[in-house]
Parts: structure tokens; sequence; C-alpha cells
């Protein structure tokens, strides 16, 4: 499986062909076309059988998530909702010291709105009830 697998109008191939071939690092692909990493996640979230979407805290900050593992390129995707309507997609890696890095990258209006809303709604109500769910993956898509 490539790193993004196949999407709309191949757009995300498009742009990892760009990064094999520019040579881009995953800070620039992540800061560059989040909005290719947030579809990406989407779509493979939901044609999955069942989501999880969980609640997370550190320090302060308390978020809803959905993660996408790529086990086979040990990488982890994910999106996360905090309070005030603040999303941010999350990459995470190893590093050639296998050290695992992770980019966050506040997400704009033009990438959110790639999030279908119930997603949003249901990661919202992870986010304030503090609990965790289990969905269908069809189910949010509506």
């Amino acid at each position: 499986m490539s790193f993004f697998g196949k999407q709309n109008g191949n757009e995300a191939l498009t742009i990892f062909a760009q990064y094999m071939a520019n040579n881009m690092t995953y800070e620039e692909l992540v800061r560059q076309h989040p909005g290719s990493l947030v579809e990406k996640i989407v779509t493979e979230v939901l044609n999955k059988n069942s989501v999880e979407v969980h609640f997370e805290m550190q320090d302060d900050e308390e978020w809803a998530v959905i993660k996408l593992h790529l086990y086979e390129e040990d990488k982890e995707m994910a999106l996360r909702l905090l309070s005030e309507d603040r999303w941010v997609l999350q990459f995470g890696y190893y590093d050639d010291d296998d050290e695992f890095i992770e980019l966050l990258q506040p997400l704009a209006r033009l990438e959110i709105d790639l999030i279908p809303k119930g997603l949003q709604r249901v990661m919202l109500k992870v986010l304030t009830s503090e609990e965790g769910l289990r969905l269908p993956g069809n189910f949010l898509s509506r």
C-alpha cells in the first residue's frame, strides 16, 4: 500500500509523487498539503467497518481524536478536535534514529470543511463528554 493510496482525482498520489521527486520533508508535506492528508484520513476512516474516536488529554489540553496507523511504513496520521473548534492535523513518524516525531498543523476552515459533518459532530460529542466512542465508519459520513 502506498503512503496515500488512491483518492479522488489522484490528488494525494500527485502530492506524494511531488514529495518523492522533490525530496520534500514530512514537515513540508504537513505544512504545504494538509488538505490532502485530511482527505486521506477521512477516506480511510469512512471505509472502515468501525471507527474509534478517542478522548485524550495532555497537560492542560484535551481533544477528541481519530487515528490512522500505517504500520508497514511506521507512520500515524490523526485529526484532533480541541476546544473552541480548533482542529489539528497530527502526523507522526520514526526518524533515522528510531525516535518518534510528531508534527502538528492547525487546520484552516478550508481543510476543516473536508471533514464530514457527521464526523465533526461525533468528535465534538467525544470532546464534550470526555468519553470515546466506537461507531460504524459509514455512520460518520452523514
